[in-house]
């Protein structure tokens, strides 16, 4: 287990460190909104936690790398302590990006005599599915950073190609009770169990996500001036912040990490939020599935398939929604259910207790994975979830119908 561990964390830690090869320090320092973080504080967070939760806790006569650092990068932690603002990380011009890389390699030397320790296996486990979760915000972070530049950015210039537009059609279940959460093989966070029994009508959920040239026919059709088709709040949010498009949606073109691109009507729509994505199922007289219908079609689906990160060399124009036979991948896909806590649900001892559980109020739950979620990491239990008014995550949906 020891060297299969190291292996996996050197895997990890060197793809964070290549996400920012084509990062100046001004581009890694930057903030453009609260809900994102620059992508030196990514790297330094991620850091912090196994400085915090494995070296110091569980290394003898360990010193931190800095006395000051957890200060200013503990997210939000409330048992480790005060912490820097939140909507101000974009204003730490220091530490450079260069002392946060040296923060990094002086960690990742500390971790070396720890592997070989299997009671720090699960925790080291949970660092790393927590780094690999910054990973893609990392990515998002920085596409909405340069999204507000007028001169519109290129992360990286290579563009991938959308997947050819097939006609989709409905795949069925019978309903019944599933036995729904992980149910305890492999790494799973806390909040994906415990596993439990779920009584589901029959259902049908679509084998295609919603496409760029399908929300278009939305958006002709007076989806967004049509009160009707929306939630309460998501036609008050509508108004309020005069939404009329998907995130990064200009003209006939749409920003990506490789800059301003024409729009693939074939390629599926992204960053749209949960209030958007129920207003275009009710406009296609069909809804949004629950997580455990989405669930339940997932499991023994292969959770590699569809366009996710593979690898550093795919960190560029391509990491964007292509279009795939596979539940996984492209876009994270709103459903219908409240994020709340499974029957039995405990939350673990500790700062990291509050890793998922004190999030479980006023959140829409994600199924799937992304083209910006490193490959591996999901699975049909994992829960993603966000506020139903956020966009800038690369979200989509696909659409449910009962039978």
């Amino acid at each position: 287990m020891g060297a299969g561990l190291e292996n996996q964390f050197r895997s990890v830690r060197e793809l964070s460190t290549a996400l920012v090869a084509p990062l100046s320090d001004a581009d890694a320092t930057i903030q453009s909104m609260p809900d994102a973080s620059p992508a030196k504080w990514h790297l330094a967070h991620t850091t912090w936690f196994f400085e915090t939760f494995v070296l110091r806790d569980h290394l003898e006569g360990y010193e931190l790398f800095s006395q000051d650092w957890p200060f200013l990068f503990n997210s939000y932690y409330e048992a480790e302590g005060p912490r820097h603002t939140r909507a101000e990380r974009g204003m730490l011009s220091r530490p450079s990006l260069a002392e946060v890389l040296d923060y990094r390699e002086h960690v990742d030397a500390a971790m070396a005599p720890l592997f070989a320790r299997p009671e720090l296996a699960d925790l080291i486990e949970l660092g790393l599915n927590h780094e690999q979760q910054h990973q893609e915000l990392l990515l998002t972070d920085i596409k909405h950073a340069f999204s507000r530049n007028p001169l519109g950015p290129i992360y990286a210039p290579r563009a991938g190609r959308t997947k050819p537009r097939r006609e989709g059609g409905w795949r069925d279940h019978p309903g019944g009770i599933a036995h729904l959460g992980h149910a305890g093989n492999g790494f799973a966070f806390d909040n994906e169990g415990p596993q439990h029994r779920v009584l589901l009508e029959p259902f049908a959920m679509a084998e295609q996500l919603v496409t760029n040239g399908e929300w278009q026919d939305f958006i002709d059709d007076g989806g967004y001036r049509d009160a009707a088709l929306w939630l309460s709040d998501g036609w008050s949010w509508v108004q309020q912040e005069s939404r009329d498009a998907p995130l990064y949606w200009r003209d006939d073109e749409e920003f990506t990490l490789g800059g301003w691109r024409a729009r693939d009507a074939d390629a599926p729509v992204t960053h749209i939020s949960h209030f958007e994505a129920d207003a275009y199922a009710s406009w296609a007289g069909h809804r949004l599935p629950t997580e455990f219908e989405w669930e339940a079609l997932a499991q023994g689906e292969d959770r590699d398939g569809g366009v996710q990160l593979d690898d550093p060399a795919q960190a560029d124009g391509s990491v964007h929604p292509h279009g795939s036979d596979s539940l996984f991948g492209d876009c994270w896909q709103w459903t219908r259910s409240a994020y709340l806590p499974y029957p039995r649900f405990k939350t673990a001892e500790g700062a990291v207790g509050e890793y998922n559980g004190k999030f479980m109020s006023g959140q829409a739950v994600l199924k799937g994975a992304s083209c910006a979620t490193p490959r591996g990491h999901s699975r049909a239990s994992y829960r993603n979830f966000f506020y139903p008014h956020q966009r800038w995550q690369f979200t989509g949906l696909r659409l449910a119908k009962d039978l």
